[in-house]
Protein backbone atom coordinates (compact mmCIF):
# COMPACT_ATOMS: atom_id res chain seq x y z
CA UNK A 1 0.00 0.00 0.00
CA UNK A 2 1.37 3.24 -0.76
CA UNK A 3 2.51 5.44 2.34
CA UNK A 4 0.31 8.56 1.41
CA UNK A 5 -2.67 6.15 0.96
CA UNK A 6 -2.05 4.49 4.33
CA UNK A 7 -1.93 7.88 6.10
CA UNK A 8 -4.74 8.73 4.37
CA UNK A 9 -7.28 6.22 5.02
CA UNK A 10 -5.51 6.17 9.13
CA UNK A 11 -6.50 9.38 9.24
CA UNK A 12 -10.33 8.26 7.88
CA UNK A 13 -10.33 5.68 10.72
CA UNK A 14 -8.83 2.24 9.15
CA UNK A 15 -6.69 0.20 11.45
CA UNK A 16 -3.75 -1.33 9.29
CA UNK A 17 -2.48 -4.36 9.85
CA UNK A 18 0.48 -5.94 7.74
CA UNK A 19 -0.46 -3.46 5.19
CA UNK A 20 -3.89 -4.17 5.06
CA UNK A 21 -7.56 -2.56 5.88
CA UNK A 22 -8.10 -4.84 9.24
CA UNK A 23 -11.28 -2.63 9.68
CA UNK A 24 -13.11 1.01 10.56
CA UNK A 25 -13.53 0.19 14.35
CA UNK A 26 -15.98 -2.27 13.71
CA UNK A 27 -14.74 -5.63 12.18
CA UNK A 28 -18.30 -7.65 12.90
CA UNK A 29 -20.64 -5.04 12.59
CA UNK A 30 -18.80 -4.59 8.86
CA UNK A 31 -18.38 -8.01 7.90
CA UNK A 32 -22.41 -8.19 8.54
CA UNK A 33 -22.43 -4.72 6.05
CA UNK A 34 -20.32 -6.78 3.51
CA UNK A 35 -23.30 -9.19 3.45
CA UNK A 36 -26.17 -7.16 1.36
CA UNK A 37 -24.95 -2.98 2.57
CA UNK A 38 -23.18 -0.89 0.17
CA UNK A 39 -19.59 -1.06 0.88
CA UNK A 40 -16.52 0.21 -0.50
CA UNK A 41 -12.85 -1.70 0.67
CA UNK A 42 -9.32 -0.67 -0.04
CA UNK A 43 -8.36 -3.90 -2.04
CA UNK A 44 -4.20 -3.80 -0.75
CA UNK A 45 -4.35 -7.86 -1.25
CA UNK A 46 -3.96 -7.36 -4.71
CA UNK A 47 -0.88 -6.09 -6.52
CA UNK A 48 -0.58 -4.79 -10.10
CA UNK A 49 1.39 -6.05 -13.44
CA UNK A 50 1.22 -3.52 -16.34
CA UNK A 51 1.86 -4.78 -19.41
CA UNK A 52 2.58 -2.48 -22.47
CA UNK A 53 4.15 -2.48 -25.67
CA UNK A 54 2.91 -3.04 -29.36
CA UNK A 55 3.06 -6.64 -28.86
CA UNK A 56 1.33 -6.93 -25.31
CA UNK A 57 -1.88 -8.29 -26.03
CA UNK A 58 -0.49 -11.44 -28.53
CA UNK A 59 2.36 -11.69 -25.74
CA UNK A 60 -0.32 -12.18 -23.13
CA UNK A 61 -2.74 -14.10 -25.21
CA UNK A 62 0.03 -16.93 -25.48
CA UNK A 63 0.66 -16.89 -21.75
CA UNK A 64 -2.64 -16.64 -20.30
CA UNK A 65 -5.41 -19.26 -20.03
CA UNK A 66 -8.29 -16.34 -20.92
CA UNK A 67 -8.66 -15.07 -24.20
CA UNK A 68 -6.88 -11.83 -24.64
CA UNK A 69 -7.76 -10.50 -28.01
CA UNK A 70 -11.56 -10.63 -26.92
CA UNK A 71 -11.07 -8.07 -23.69
CA UNK A 72 -12.41 -4.81 -25.13
CA UNK A 73 -10.78 -1.23 -23.73
CA UNK A 74 -12.45 -0.67 -20.07
CA UNK A 75 -13.45 -4.01 -19.64
CA UNK A 76 -11.93 -7.17 -17.89
CA UNK A 77 -12.00 -10.83 -17.53
CA UNK A 78 -10.36 -13.40 -14.96
CA UNK A 79 -7.52 -15.69 -16.10
CA UNK A 80 -5.14 -17.84 -14.85
CA UNK A 81 -1.40 -18.30 -15.00
CA UNK A 82 0.02 -22.14 -15.73
CA UNK A 83 3.75 -24.15 -16.00
CA UNK A 84 3.91 -26.03 -19.00
CA UNK A 85 2.35 -29.23 -16.19
CA UNK A 86 -0.93 -27.21 -15.99
CA UNK A 87 -0.49 -26.16 -12.57
CA UNK A 88 -1.71 -22.44 -11.53
CA UNK A 89 0.73 -20.26 -10.90
CA UNK A 90 -1.38 -17.22 -10.56
CA UNK A 91 -5.37 -16.54 -11.01
CA UNK A 92 -6.19 -12.86 -11.57
CA UNK A 93 -8.37 -9.72 -12.82
CA UNK A 94 -6.41 -9.03 -16.20
CA UNK A 95 -7.72 -4.90 -17.31
CA UNK A 96 -7.80 -3.51 -20.75
CA UNK A 97 -6.58 0.23 -19.83
CA UNK A 98 -5.85 2.66 -22.14
CA UNK A 99 -1.69 1.81 -21.15
CA UNK A 100 -1.92 -1.78 -21.88
CA UNK A 101 -3.43 -4.40 -19.31
CA UNK A 102 -3.32 -4.35 -15.96
CA UNK A 103 -3.16 -7.98 -13.83
CA UNK A 104 -4.66 -7.60 -10.41
CA UNK A 105 -3.21 -10.57 -8.79
CA UNK A 106 -2.29 -11.54 -5.31
CA UNK A 107 0.57 -9.21 -3.48
CA UNK A 108 2.29 -12.62 -2.23
CA UNK A 109 3.53 -13.60 -5.58
CA UNK A 110 3.90 -10.70 -7.46
CA UNK A 111 8.01 -11.10 -7.77
CA UNK A 112 7.74 -14.54 -8.74
CA UNK A 113 5.24 -14.04 -11.43
CA UNK A 114 6.69 -10.90 -12.89
CA UNK A 115 10.14 -12.98 -13.43
CA UNK A 116 8.78 -15.43 -14.64
CA UNK A 117 6.34 -13.75 -16.99
CA UNK A 118 9.68 -11.59 -18.38
CA UNK A 119 11.76 -14.54 -18.96
CA UNK A 120 8.95 -15.11 -21.70
CA UNK A 121 9.76 -11.79 -23.93
CA UNK A 122 12.75 -12.10 -25.64
CA UNK A 123 11.76 -10.51 -28.53
CA UNK A 124 8.52 -9.23 -27.95
CA UNK A 125 7.49 -5.49 -27.89
CA UNK A 126 6.65 -5.50 -24.48
CA UNK A 127 7.61 -3.71 -20.86
CA UNK A 128 6.38 -5.35 -17.82
CA UNK A 129 6.09 -3.28 -14.66
CA UNK A 130 4.66 -3.69 -11.25
CA UNK A 131 2.71 -0.28 -10.90
CA UNK A 132 1.02 -1.11 -7.80
CA UNK A 133 2.47 2.01 -6.11
CA UNK A 134 1.01 4.44 -8.61
CA UNK A 135 -2.86 3.14 -8.67
CA UNK A 136 -5.04 2.57 -5.54
CA UNK A 137 -7.62 -0.24 -5.66
CA UNK A 138 -11.43 -0.03 -4.39
CA UNK A 139 -14.42 -2.53 -4.05
CA UNK A 140 -17.70 -1.49 -4.28
CA UNK A 141 -20.68 -3.67 -3.30
CA UNK A 142 -24.54 -3.18 -2.77
CA UNK A 143 -27.37 -1.54 -4.22
CA UNK A 144 -25.74 2.15 -4.27
CA UNK A 145 -22.79 0.93 -5.54
CA UNK A 146 -24.19 1.80 -9.42
CA UNK A 147 -25.47 4.51 -8.64
CA UNK A 148 -22.42 6.07 -6.51
CA UNK A 149 -19.91 5.67 -9.69
CA UNK A 150 -22.60 7.29 -12.17
CA UNK A 151 -22.51 9.91 -9.85
CA UNK A 152 -18.69 9.98 -9.83
CA UNK A 153 -18.31 10.13 -13.46
CA UNK A 154 -21.36 10.53 -15.32
CA UNK A 155 -21.22 7.24 -16.74
CA UNK A 156 -21.17 3.57 -15.42
CA UNK A 157 -18.57 0.86 -16.41
CA UNK A 158 -14.99 1.62 -18.54
CA UNK A 159 -12.71 4.17 -18.87
CA UNK A 160 -13.38 7.50 -17.33
CA UNK A 161 -12.07 11.10 -17.95
CA UNK A 162 -9.79 10.82 -15.15
CA UNK A 163 -7.66 7.81 -15.85
CA UNK A 164 -9.27 5.60 -13.69
CA UNK A 165 -11.23 2.45 -14.82
CA UNK A 166 -14.83 0.58 -13.66
CA UNK A 167 -14.90 -2.75 -14.28
CA UNK A 168 -18.10 -5.08 -13.29
CA UNK A 169 -17.61 -8.85 -11.71
CA UNK A 170 -19.98 -11.44 -10.36
CA UNK A 171 -23.05 -10.24 -8.15
CA UNK A 172 -22.68 -6.56 -9.97
CA UNK A 173 -19.73 -5.73 -8.09
CA UNK A 174 -17.35 -2.94 -8.98
CA UNK A 175 -13.43 -2.72 -8.76
CA UNK A 176 -12.52 0.84 -9.30
CA UNK A 177 -8.55 1.21 -10.52
CA UNK A 178 -8.05 5.14 -9.25
CA UNK A 179 -4.34 7.18 -10.31
CA UNK A 180 -3.30 8.28 -6.65
CA UNK A 181 -3.85 11.78 -7.72
CA UNK A 182 -7.44 11.53 -7.30
CA UNK A 183 -7.96 8.92 -5.08
CA UNK A 184 -8.49 10.63 -1.58
CA UNK A 185 -11.21 12.90 -3.47
CA UNK A 186 -13.03 9.33 -4.77
CA UNK A 187 -12.33 7.80 -1.49
CA UNK A 188 -14.33 11.36 0.39
CA UNK A 189 -17.24 10.95 -2.19
CA UNK A 190 -17.98 7.56 -2.28
CA UNK A 191 -17.86 7.04 1.61
CA UNK A 192 -20.79 9.38 1.71
CA UNK A 193 -23.13 6.61 0.77
CA UNK A 194 -21.08 3.57 1.00
CA UNK A 195 -20.20 2.22 4.61
CA UNK A 196 -15.94 1.56 4.45
CA UNK A 197 -15.21 -1.94 5.65
CA UNK A 198 -11.74 -4.14 6.04
CA UNK A 199 -9.93 -5.53 2.59
CA UNK A 200 -10.96 -8.97 4.56
CA UNK A 201 -15.11 -7.93 3.78
CA UNK A 202 -14.15 -7.88 0.12
CA UNK A 203 -11.85 -11.07 -0.01
CA UNK A 204 -14.96 -12.70 2.09
CA UNK A 205 -17.41 -11.85 -0.77
CA UNK A 206 -14.85 -13.38 -3.54
CA UNK A 207 -15.22 -16.72 -1.28
CA UNK A 208 -18.99 -16.28 -1.62
CA UNK A 209 -19.06 -15.64 -5.16
CA UNK A 210 -16.31 -18.57 -5.74
CA UNK A 211 -14.02 -16.58 -7.13
CA UNK A 212 -10.48 -18.05 -6.30
CA UNK A 213 -7.20 -16.04 -5.64
CA UNK A 214 -3.98 -18.56 -5.92
CA UNK A 215 -1.10 -16.90 -3.38
CA UNK A 216 2.40 -17.92 -2.69
CA UNK A 217 0.65 -20.68 -0.58
CA UNK A 218 -1.37 -22.34 -3.17
CA UNK A 219 1.26 -22.11 -6.26
CA UNK A 220 1.44 -25.06 -8.40
CA UNK A 221 -0.80 -27.21 -6.75
CA UNK A 222 -3.95 -26.72 -8.74
CA UNK A 223 -5.34 -27.16 -12.55
CA UNK A 224 -7.64 -24.49 -13.49
CA UNK A 225 -10.57 -26.98 -13.31
CA UNK A 226 -9.51 -27.71 -9.57
CA UNK A 227 -9.75 -24.09 -8.94
CA UNK A 228 -13.13 -23.69 -11.22
CA UNK A 229 -11.66 -21.10 -13.32
CA UNK A 230 -13.32 -22.36 -16.62
CA UNK A 231 -17.08 -21.74 -14.64
CA UNK A 232 -15.92 -18.22 -14.00
CA UNK A 233 -14.71 -17.43 -17.65
CA UNK A 234 -11.24 -17.55 -17.08
CA UNK A 235 -10.61 -20.13 -19.23
CA UNK A 236 -11.06 -20.35 -22.85
CA UNK A 237 -10.91 -23.19 -24.57
CA UNK A 238 -11.32 -22.24 -28.08
CA UNK A 239 -7.88 -19.86 -28.34
CA UNK A 240 -4.27 -20.95 -29.29
CA UNK A 241 -1.49 -22.58 -27.55
CA UNK A 242 -0.24 -21.30 -24.00
CA UNK A 243 1.76 -22.61 -21.16
CA UNK A 244 0.15 -26.31 -19.89
CA UNK A 245 -2.86 -25.85 -22.30
CA UNK A 246 -2.45 -29.54 -23.75
CA UNK A 247 -2.93 -30.90 -19.58
CA UNK A 248 -5.97 -28.34 -19.52
CA UNK A 249 -7.78 -29.35 -22.64
CA UNK A 250 -6.87 -32.87 -21.49
CA UNK A 251 -8.83 -32.26 -18.02
CA UNK A 252 -11.48 -30.62 -19.71
CA UNK A 253 -12.90 -33.05 -22.58
CA UNK A 254 -11.15 -36.26 -21.18
CA UNK A 255 -12.13 -35.60 -17.60
CA UNK A 256 -8.33 -36.57 -17.09
CA UNK A 257 -6.23 -35.36 -13.67
CA UNK A 258 -9.17 -33.44 -12.38
CA UNK A 259 -9.41 -35.22 -9.13
CA UNK A 260 -10.68 -32.29 -6.92
CA UNK A 261 -13.00 -29.35 -7.17
CA UNK A 262 -13.40 -25.91 -5.96
CA UNK A 263 -16.03 -25.76 -2.72
CA UNK A 264 -17.63 -23.62 -0.67
CA UNK A 265 -17.46 -24.66 3.44
CA UNK A 266 -17.09 -23.24 6.87
CA UNK A 267 -16.08 -23.66 10.17
CA UNK A 268 -16.05 -22.97 13.57
CA UNK A 269 -14.86 -20.19 15.88
CA UNK A 270 -12.46 -22.89 17.01
CA UNK A 271 -10.30 -23.22 14.07
CA UNK A 272 -8.18 -20.54 12.38
CA UNK A 273 -7.85 -21.98 8.63
CA UNK A 274 -5.17 -19.89 6.25
CA UNK A 275 -4.41 -20.96 2.83
CA UNK A 276 -2.55 -23.94 1.72
CA UNK A 277 -3.79 -25.93 5.02
CA UNK A 278 -4.15 -29.36 3.90
CA UNK A 279 -7.62 -31.41 4.08
CA UNK A 280 -8.41 -34.95 5.33
CA UNK A 281 -11.02 -37.67 4.79
CA UNK A 282 -11.69 -40.01 6.62
CA UNK A 283 -12.54 -42.08 2.92
CA UNK A 284 -8.65 -41.28 2.20
CA UNK A 285 -7.30 -41.83 5.47
CA UNK A 286 -3.43 -40.28 6.33
CA UNK A 287 -3.19 -39.32 2.95
CA UNK A 288 -4.09 -35.99 2.53
CA UNK A 289 -7.19 -35.27 0.08
CA UNK A 290 -7.19 -31.63 -0.71
CA UNK A 291 -6.23 -27.93 0.20
CA UNK A 292 -7.69 -25.00 1.64
CA UNK A 293 -7.58 -22.13 -1.14
CA UNK A 294 -8.45 -19.27 0.59
CA UNK A 295 -10.35 -18.42 4.08
CA UNK A 296 -11.56 -15.38 5.96
CA UNK A 297 -13.92 -14.37 8.67
CA UNK A 298 -17.53 -14.95 8.03
CA UNK A 299 -20.33 -12.26 9.25
CA UNK A 300 -22.22 -15.54 11.74
CA UNK A 301 -19.08 -16.38 13.08
CA UNK A 302 -16.25 -18.97 12.37
CA UNK A 303 -14.90 -18.97 8.83
CA UNK A 304 -15.97 -19.43 5.12
CA UNK A 305 -13.69 -21.14 2.85
CA UNK A 306 -12.76 -21.97 -0.96
CA UNK A 307 -11.64 -25.65 -0.69
CA UNK A 308 -10.27 -27.73 -3.03
CA UNK A 309 -11.33 -31.69 -1.70
CA UNK A 310 -12.51 -34.51 -3.88
CA UNK A 311 -16.27 -34.39 -5.71
CA UNK A 312 -16.39 -38.15 -3.49
CA UNK A 313 -15.09 -37.07 -0.51
CA UNK A 314 -17.33 -34.09 -0.13
CA UNK A 315 -20.34 -36.29 -1.02
CA UNK A 316 -19.51 -39.60 0.67
CA UNK A 317 -17.48 -38.56 3.33
CA UNK A 318 -16.16 -36.08 6.41
CA UNK A 319 -13.89 -33.65 5.01
CA UNK A 320 -11.77 -32.20 8.05
CA UNK A 321 -9.31 -29.65 8.69
CA UNK A 322 -5.40 -30.72 8.78
CA UNK A 323 -5.76 -33.96 10.32
CA UNK A 324 -8.18 -36.63 10.74
CA UNK A 325 -9.28 -35.62 14.19
CA UNK A 326 -9.40 -32.02 13.29
CA UNK A 327 -12.63 -29.82 12.87
CA UNK A 328 -15.30 -31.05 10.41
CA UNK A 329 -16.14 -28.90 7.40
CA UNK A 330 -19.79 -28.11 6.55
CA UNK A 331 -20.40 -27.78 3.36
CA UNK A 332 -22.65 -24.93 1.00
CA UNK A 333 -23.40 -23.67 -1.87
CA UNK A 334 -21.61 -21.91 -5.00
CA UNK A 335 -23.40 -19.45 -6.84
CA UNK A 336 -22.84 -21.83 -9.74
CA UNK A 337 -23.12 -25.18 -10.85
CA UNK A 338 -20.05 -27.56 -9.73
CA UNK A 339 -20.14 -30.12 -12.21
Amino acid sequence: MNDTWQSFLQEHGARIESGLVADFGDAGSERHAARGQSIVADLSHLAILEFSGEDAASFLHGQLTCDVNAIAPGSAAFGGYCTPKGRLLASFLLVRHARGYLMLHSRTITAALHKRLGMFVLRSKVAIREVSGEWVLLGLSGPEAPKQLVALHGQGRGLQADGSVAVEIPSRRIVLILPLAVAQNTWNRLRSSLRPVGTGCWQWLDIREGIPLVTAATQDQLVPQMANLELIGAVSFAKGCYPGQEVVARSQYLGKGVKRRLYFASLADSARPAAGDELFSDDLGAQASGLVVNAQAAPEGGYDLLVATPTASKENSVVRWKSLDGPALRFGALPYPVE
